[in-house]
């Protein structure tokens, strides 16, 4: 279901629902981020989706993970919690999400780097290779925060 985002952007369509999402910042050993190339938008993005009814929010991101990358994960901390009205997002079938993201941080546990349906590719990127690549700025500051380590989560 191909969608593109808005942020702060007059023309956007107005949302009409709100889904919980989740999403991971996933670090190696070497501190490098774990991203998939979308195959909805081709935009750069950390694994997640939409949680379950019936699942907690931890199981909804490890399953994600799983999924788009083919990465078993432990969830590590709390990144923050995204629920900025001004970022929306539509899907041709209609739908317009207001943001609400719950990012998790993680670290790989097993499995093996897979595409899937939902991502063309999956790598490892180093942070200081992050401003090469194209991506949504809620994925950018998202993973700017995982990166940074903080003790408090952020909050919007």
């Amino acid at each position: 279901m191909p969608k593109r985002d808005y942020y702060d952007d007059p023309a956007a369509p107005a949302p009409n629902s709100l889904v919980v999402a989740v999403a991971a910042v996933v670090l190696d050993d070497a501190g490098r981020v774990l991203l998939i190339q979308r195959t909805d938008n081709d935009l750069w993005a950390i694994p997640g989706g939409a949680q379950d009814v019936g699942e907690t929010t931890t199981a909804a991101t490890v399953r994600e993970v799983r999924e788009e990358t083919g990465l078993d994960i432990e969830i590590t901390g709390l990144v923050g919690i995204y629920s900025d009205p001004r970022h929306v997002i539509a899907y041709d079938d209609g739908e317009v999400r207001q943001e609400f993201s719950i990012c998790l941080r993680a670290r790989p546990v097993g499995g093996q780097i897979a595409p899937s349906s939902e991502s063309q590719h999956v790598y490892w990127v180093e942070p200081e290779r992050l401003d090469q690549l194209n991506m949504h700025r809620s994925v950018r500051l998202r993973i700017d925060h995982g990166l940074q380590q903080n003790s408090e989560p952020y909050l919007s």
